[in-house]
């Protein structure tokens, strides 16, 4: 495996370099257009929270390949285990031909998710993967036929997972039709609440009208599942308080309602516990998981309580791919090395350093109107104008491309596509996180030069 050097940042081109920018000709002749790049800069190798290009370039990461890599990139322990098992096979798919690695990992997975009950898994190979088998799941078992999702949520790109979505572009216009009995109701957006109201004084009125969707949109009884992520990822990082689960969590009690709470992007330690379910005391009946579970290898799960779990038949659920023994030995692996490197820790220390010099940034920058976030899952959110909230898209833009012209790799977020949002893996050292807030906060002192000149 090629060295990297602990240096974080070094840029021997511009942006992209010669090579990379023949790569990129030759990716628009051969690659859908529709498959976009943040960064054209094509990787060379990768370690902990650099990236090096094949221009000799090196970035420091703080989008995680979409948080796919809180354990850093290549960890050891990882590469080892991956090498180790693809010398013995590289597939055989778990129906046909069992193996142990798909049964050690179920087994962690029901030992760490949140619930002290009995557990059962079951492994896919991407978070809409996940997300579409929860629900098939959820309404195995209570024969009905709804799901209630929310506004600024994203579950995915398959049909039902892009029903449960709910930016309409890039990720529904023009796909349609989508899937039927797919309801939604605002999310708990306190920077720009759906009701015009101020928490606390608003008393979680975004969770209780949960009642309201029954008489008006869909029967309480036809409603299998709510489904929400306990942090909006693609949707801005938005955390709602922490009462609004408990408020969410009685009414589909209730009602009979499962909640299924989509992990995807805040587990394994992102958030400063493993699960942001943990942190909010949420015990979900059902929780999808993938990304940084098996450090960017294609692998996911839904873990859930055992007798909702067994709802579906022999045969009704599972996939060729699903739980691929190259990509449960990786999760194995990286399940041990999130556990000795303290992630969670450096979650809490990573989000600390941000929020500290964040909350000055927003005293210096009229441009930020709001920063958020939990543990190593941070933003800001760009805005013209304070008082009418008119959303930045185009100085987020700007303040990305200044941040990848000087060796940041950054990524946007957000419904308007006006949040700036951090991921870096949580290996990042103190003085790598340093060095690229330092650079973040340049490109917002430029753009914010140049919006007022």
């Amino acid at each position: 495996m090629p060295e990297v050097t602990t240096r974080s940042i070094e840029l021997k081109t511009t942006t992209p370099g010669p090579r990379s920018a023949e790569w990129m000709e030759r990716k628009l002749a051969s690659v859908p257009r529709s498959v976009g790049t943040v960064l054209p800069s094509f990787v060379s190798h990768a370690h902990g929270a650099v990236i090096e290009d094949i221009d000799g370039n090196r970035f420091l990461d703080f989008a995680g390949g979409i948080g796919c890599l809180n354990a850093g990139a290549t960890p050891p322990e990882v590469v080892s285990a991956i090498q180790e098992q693809a010398a013995k096979f590289l597939h055989t798919c778990m129906m046909v031909s069992p193996y142990e690695g798909y049964v050690e990992l179920a087994e962690e997975l029901n030992r760490r998710t949140p619930g002290d009950f009995a557990k059962k898994t079951l492994l896919a190979n991407s978070g809409a993967e996940a997300v579409e088998n929860a629900v098939k799941i959820a309404r195995a078992y209570t024969k009905r036929p709804a799901v209630i999702a929310f506004e600024d949520a994203y579950h995915g790109r398959t049909l039902l997972a892009t029903s449960l979505t709910s930016k309409t572009s890039p990720y529904k216009s023009g796909f349609g039709p989508f899937a039927p009995e797919i309801y939604r109701m605002p999310y708990a957006y306190c920077y720009r609440c759906s009701y015009n109201l101020t928490y606390p004084e608003c008393k979680l009125h975004c969770a209780t009208r949960l009642e309201d969707m029954f008489l008006r949109h869909v029967a309480a009884d036809s409603v299998a599942a709510v489904i929400f992520e306990p942090v909006l990822g693609e949707g801005g990082f938005v955390a709602p308080p922490p009462e609004w689960f408990g408020e969410i969590t009685e009414i589909c009690r209730k009602h009979g309602i499962l909640i299924i709470a989509d992990e995807v992007q805040t587990g394994f330690g992102r958030t400063g516990e493993t699960f942001m379910c943990d942190r909010v005391g949420l015990v979900p009946d059902l929780i999808c998981m993938a990304k940084s579970l098996s450090s960017g290898m294609p692998l996911a799960a839904v873990t859930g309580r055992a007798e909702i779990m067994d709802a579906p038949g022999p045969g009704q659920l599972g996939g060729t791919f699903g739980g691929n023994p190259v990509s449960c030995a990786a999760a194995l692996a990286t399940l041990k090395v999130l556990d000795a490197q303290e992630t969670n820790q450096r979650a809490i220390e990573f989000g600390r350093i941000f929020r500290k010099r964040a909350e000055e940034w927003q005293r210096r920058f009229p441009l930020i109107g709001d920063v958020r976030g939990v543990g190593a899952m941070q933003a800001i959110e760009l805005v013209r104008d304070h008082a009418t909230k008119t959303p930045a898209k185009e100085e987020a833009q700007r303040v990305l491309a200044y941040c990848h012209q000087h060796g940041l790799l950054i990524i946007s977020a957000g419904v308007y596509g006006n949040v700036v949002r951090l991921l870096a893996p949580l290996v990042v050292t103190e003085e790598q996180t340093e060095e690229g807030l330092s650079i973040l906060e340049a490109a917002l002192q430029h753009v914010s030069a140049q919006q007022n000149s």
